[in-house]
């Protein structure tokens, strides 16, 4: 299997394909499990991981962290996503929510760290905290989550032009950002990280969605996830915390889609026709 990547605007890579982490880490009963799905998964070539401090209040960070020292592979070879709050996104906050994230990992840097969402704190603020942890080696690039068009505009005011991602809300039910927001960062060469790829699971229980992998011969989430995987600059995050539906996921990196296949899903799933707000769940 060969995950594919994507350039950053630095002209770093990133992995296409990875897993999310979010509500891990909120049970001690199920740590065992969340540890031995990513492990599972790191066994299995997937090398992105994203989390947040938000996840379990950091819960998911150690759960990550334990899997990794398990899996024992080389920190070189993983790509570790992190997020700060936005009421930590100070400066200072910033800095000090970061090394509180990369102790909880076991780790001594991020490959990527992203503002959560918009926030109250300035946005220069957080860039310039950005900035100082890339100096020191504590963060390889940053970015945001949860950001619209006017976030992004007034990132890049904020002399955020070093931004290497946005991460939001896409799927095939939720196709709102392709209408403006997915135009924009294309035109600066942006990728976008595609959250929750297959709606929370309830993505899976449309029947037109059904219909289409039947005729295709592959699984609904193997089907929705090959149409962001088909997005090159489309970078997806699903998460599960069963090895069977992780196996599943892995699948869809096999699966090519043809025009017909397209025309069926966007006729199914139309694209939008206007600009509506971002969404986020």
């Amino acid at each position: 299997m060969q995950i594919p990547v994507t350039p950053l605007p630095d002209g770093n890579a990133m992995p296409r394909f990875g897993i999310g982490t979010w509500r891990m880490g909120e049970q001690t009963t199920a740590a065992a499990a969340e540890v031995a799905l990513i492990r599972a998964a790191i066994e299995r070539g997937v090398t992105l991981i994203d989390t947040a401090e938000m996840y379990g209040e950091g819960g998911a960070e150690s759960v990550i962290g334990q899997a990794m020292r398990d899996a024992g592979v080389p920190r070189e070879q993983l790509y570790l996503v992190s997020k700060v709050y936005p009421h930590n996104a100070s400066k200072r906050g910033t800095i000090a929510a970061c090394e509180r994230s990369l102790k909880r990992l076991g780790n001594e840097y991020l490959d990527c760290y992203l503002l959560h969402w918009p926030g109250e704190h300035p946005l220069e603020d957080t860039v310039a905290a950005f900035e100082l942890l890339k100096a020191q080696g504590k963060i390889r690039a940053w970015g945001v989550s949860n950001f619209d068009v006017a976030d992004m505009q007034a990132l890049l005011a904020a002399g955020g032009d070093g931004v290497a991602t946005n991460q939001v809300l896409y799927n095939l039910s939720r196709r709102g950002v392709e209408f403006s927001l997915l135009p924009w960062q294309r035109e600066r060469s942006i990728p976008t990280m595609a959250y929750s790829p297959v709606g929370q699971a309830r993505l899976l229980d449309s029947h037109k969605l059904k219909a289409i992998a039947r005729d295709v011969g592959v699984s609904p989430a193997q089907l929705a996830i090959a149409w962001l995987m088909n997005q090159p600059d489309v970078i997806v995050i699903p998460k599960t915390t069963h090895v069977a539906r992780l196996d599943e996921n892995l699948g869809a990196l096999d699966l090519r889609l043809d025009p017909s296949t397209l025309k069926a899903l966007d006729a199914a799933f139309p694209a939008p026709t206007r600009r509506t707000p971002l969404e986020m769940l």
